[in-house]
């Protein structure tokens, strides 16, 4: 199969810069699926997880990321998001804290910022739960 250059930069490390052969984004209204020669666009990505298939591995790599970029053009594809985890290194029990941080900060009265910041933290939470679920069960 063909193949296209991915480099995913996080806000403190490069995740990953190599050869992919698929790439799925978590879009905003669903994922995104990439494929080798793919049109050049830009593309907001929400937290979630990217999933994404080396040449010569039978399985995905997963990757859970918070919001950021996708920029694909010359059979490139640049993903810069602000944060970039493997499930298996996710917390699970502080990710539950954040999880009930936030939940506890949407309670109390906020300012329109506060209540936006608060609505990342626990969107974050949640994918980073759901990623770390994912890896438990051997999906």
């Amino acid at each position: 199969m063909a193949a296209f250059w991915l480099k995913i930069i996080a806000s403190d490390h490069v995740f990953y810069n190599g050869s992919c052969e698929t790439l799925v984004v978590p879009a905003h209204d669903g994922e995104l699926g990439i494929l080798p020669h793919r049109e050049a666009m830009i593309l907001a990505t929400q937290e979630g997880e990217m999933r994404f298939r080396v040449p010569g591995e039978s399985t995905e790599r997963r990757v859970i990321v918070g919001i950021g970029i996708v920029q694909v053009a010359n059979n490139r594809v640049m993903a810069v998001v602000d944060s970039a985890e493997r499930p298996e290194d996710i917390d699970e029990a502080r990710a539950k804290l954040a999880l009930e941080r936030a939940k506890e900060q949407l309670r109390q009265k906020q300012s329109i910022r506060e209540y936006y910041m608060t609505q990342a933290a626990m969107a974050r939470a949640l994918s980073r739960l759901h990623g770390s679920s994912y890896h438990e069960k051997g999906l």
